[in-house]
């Protein structure tokens, strides 16, 4: 039901009447541009039109016609165009049809005199507009197409972009009202460019409505596609922003009320919140300038909203409301009332009140027979019109005929002859009279048959309507026993899907815990594997202490003893030179226990730290064959010595690793230390290899260069390429 107010709200809207200030200071403009002639021409079709709005149109009429003699008297006849034309238009909001295509053929003449084609584009405009109120659409459409042609090839000025937008959105309208919607968004757009053009606050609110209400036409036609409903609530909010940016300056207040109720409307089908918002800000703005059809309007949406919550009181007292503002307007719609009095009887319905519900179907019956005779009653007053017209024609035609007899009456004192055939003649005239007596009661027959025909109608039409309602309410019983059946029934559905429910969740519920006990196992399983690998490394590095001693410092060893062995006591020669060799082994072997002793926990590392001992381990590997340069970015050395041991040893792999396999000349060791982040590199210049096919389980090096790297949860990428180089990076967490 709100539609049809809302429907009804735009079509009087469009009529409003220009705020008292904004006259004010026409009225100001036009008095200080009397001394102006080209100026107080100008404004005066603006000064005019507000005048007439303002229901001063005998002053409107004056100011027209004053300044309509002074414009016809310039060498140009632009201004005159303009002042006809909007006097033609004045004249048919006034019901002045006559007058109207008057001033509109005046306008005609002067356009032919000017070389203004913004002037001749507004004569077109105005004609197109009269047409369009007098329903002649084609005429219509061809004169806007003309009007847009001359305003495409006028020069700008601080009126063209106005006049011209105008145009755009009265063809944007027609459009609407043809279902053709392509050209109705083509010329809505047009209208909001030149609107941004002329930077008129009315004409830009005026705009933005106008595209809002063609992507909510897009948006009805097509429910499932949102983006037209976004569009469309976009275009309205953008109205309300300018309306509340430029108060001062808005022709009519009641816009806003306008432009909220769009809103509010729009807002029904998905946001019940915002929906309420509009609805009452439209309310309250149409009651402070008390606009009947934008309060109706704001009631019916308020209406129908509380229907959705089926608060059924506050609905009917909306309803009842909107009823009573209808009735204040000066522009009444019946199909508009006769919608509140069945929606009332609806409410009452669902409410049990059948006494009340009957009621408001009687007074819609009521109202509904009451606009059905007001038509017929049309119909009857034209029918008898018709019929005293015709009386009408035939009395002159007896006045005539009797004036014809005494004239032949005159002529037979003299020619008999004359005087016998005017009596033939007036015989045959009385029989057509009779004829046509005849044909009138036959005319009066058929109207009262007519009427019969309509009283068994309408006494037809209520048996039916009784019928029909004992049927509904016959449809409603069976209903609730189908209700009451389909009820029970989901109520045992829903309880056999609550218990499927439960029984599943309690799988899921199972499946979540030896879920997470494999997860655990799994973890144990890596804890373990990791904790063997470090293991298998220690007893690698143990097994390695074990050879060096052996090998190397036990040798030393075993040699000083042979030599010891063989000193002569009675050669004091060979003695010195014996226990100058023994000492120099003894030194060797000395040296080999701190290479060893070294190895296994630098003295450097646990004093100084990692960038000390790293440094060290370079210069110490480092040969004329072999360049190890390392380099140290923003290190704090905030790393654990724990830490720090395992990273020496990844890096002494790692170094070993490219001496023994790479065939390299220089290795470079880079550390550099980020956001709780230690990148760790390591590049030679060897002959690389294909990293692609590498499986570090069969690798023992590798292996446990990837073992101690996930102890430390770091990450390791190998990156080589064939007689280039091979690059390892590594990057661990600092804490």
């Amino acid at each position: 039901m709100y539609r049809l107010l809302f429907m009804f709200a735009l079509l009087v809207c469009p009529f409003f009447a220009q705020a008292q200030d904004v006259l004010n200071r026409l009225e100001k403009e036009y008095g200080h541009a009397s001394n102006n002639t080209a100026e107080q021409l100008n404004l005066a079709s603006k000064y005019a039109t507000a005048l007439f709005f303002h229901n001063h149109k005998p002053k409107s009429y004056q100011i027209l016609n004053t300044n309509i003699s002074i414009a016809a008297k310039q060498s140009d006849g632009k201004y005159a165009v303009i002042l006809y034309a909007v006097q033609a238009m004045n004249y048919r909001l006034d019901n002045k049809t006559h007058e109207s295509f008057k001033s509109l053929d005046m306008a005609k003449g002067y356009s032919l005199k000017t070389n203004s084609n913004e002037a001749k584009g507004y004569f077109y405009y105005a004609k197109g507009w009269i047409l369009a109120r007098n329903n002649k659409t084609t005429d219509a459409v061809a004169a806007y197409l003309k009007a847009i042609k001359y305003y495409e090839n006028s020069p700008t000025t601080s009126t063209l972009y106005g006049r011209f937008g105008n145009a755009a959105k009265e063809l944007s309208a027609i459009y609407s009202n043809l279902n053709e919607y392509q050209l109705e968004e083509k010329y809505s757009k047009q209208f909001l460019l030149l609107a941004s053009k002329q930077n008129d606050p009315n004409l830009t609110f005026d705009a933005y409505m106008r595209m809002g209400y063609v992507y909510e036409q897009k948006y009805t036609q097509t429910p499932s596609d949102t983006e037209f409903r976004n569009k469309a609530k976009q275009y309205y909010l953008q109205a309300i922003a300018t309306f509340n940016k430029n108060k001062n300056v808005m022709l009519n207040r009641s816009s806003l009320s306008y432009a909220a109720i769009n809103l509010a409307n729009l807002y029904t089908g998905f946001d019940r919140d915002k929906a309420i918002h509009y609805a009452n800000l439209a309310n309250t703005v149409s009651l402070e300038i008390g606009d009947p059809i934008h309060i109706a309007s704001s009631f019916g949406i308020l209406a129908e909203l509380a229907l959705q919550d089926k608060n059924y009181d506050s609905a009917k007292s909306y309803f009842l409301k909107a009823s009573m503002e209808i009735g204040k307007s000066p522009v009444r719609d019946h199909n508009i009332e006769l919608s509140i009095l069945e929606s009332l009887s609806e409410i009452s319905e669902e409410q049990g009140n059948y006494k009340e519900a009957l009621t408001y179907y009687k007074n819609y019956l009521d109202q509904y027979k009451k606009v059905y005779d007001q038509e017929k009653l049309d119909i009857t007053k034209r029918l008898e019109s018709q019929f005293d017209k015709e009386r009408q024609e035939q009395k002159y035609i007896k006045l005539q005929l009797e004036s014809d007899k005494k004239a032949q009456e005159i002529k037979l004192i003299n020619i008999l002859r004359a005087q016998r055939e005017q009596v033939y003649n007036n015989l045959k005239l009385v029989e057509e009279n009779q004829r046509e007596r005849l044909k009138f009661s036959e005319l009066e027959s058929e109207k009262k048959e007519q009427q019969l025909r309509l009283a068994k109608l309408e006494t037809q039409q209520k048996n039916n309507d009784i019928h029909n309602y004992k049927k509904l309410l016959a449809f409603k019983e069976k209903i609730n026993t189908y209700y009451i059946f389909f009820i029970v029934f989901f109520i045992v559905l829903i309880l056999l899907l609550l218990y499927a429910y439960k029984q599943r969740a309690r799988s899921i519920k199972r499946r979540d815990e030896l879920h997470a006990l494999a997860m655990e196992q799994e973890k144990q399983n890596s804890k373990i594997s990791t904790l063997t690998a470090l293991l298998e490394g220690q007893e690698q590095e143990r097994g390695r202490l074990a050879r060096d001693l052996h090998d190397g410092l036990g040798g030393l060893l075993s040699g000083t003893k042979h030599q010891l062995s063989y000193l002569n006591p009675h050669q004091s020669e060979n003695i010195e030179e014996g226990i100058s060799k023994s000492i120099e082994q003894i030194d060797g072997a000395v040296e080999e226990l701190r290479r060893v002793a070294h190895n296994l926990m630098p003295d450097l590392l646990t004093k100084y730290g990692l960038e000390v001992a790293i440094q060290e381990f370079a210069s110490r590997i480092s040969n004329h064959t072999l360049k190890i340069h390392t380099e140290f970015i923003n290190y704090s050395n905030s790393i654990s010595k724990e830490k720090q041991l395992i990273i020496y040893r990844i890096i002494q792999e790692l170094v070993n690793n490219a001496i023994k396999h790479a065939d390299t000349s220089e290795i470079i060791i880079q550390i550099s230390e980020g956001e709780n982040l230690l990148n760790l590199t390591v590049e030679d210049n060897g002959k690389g290899f294909d990293h692609t096919g590498l499986d570090v389980r069969k690798t023992a090096g590798f292996h446990n260069i990837e073992l101690r790297v996930q102890f430390l949860k770091g990450t390791m990428n190998i990156n080589s390429e064939l007689n280039i180089g091979t690059s390892i990076e590594l990057q661990i967490p600092i804490h």
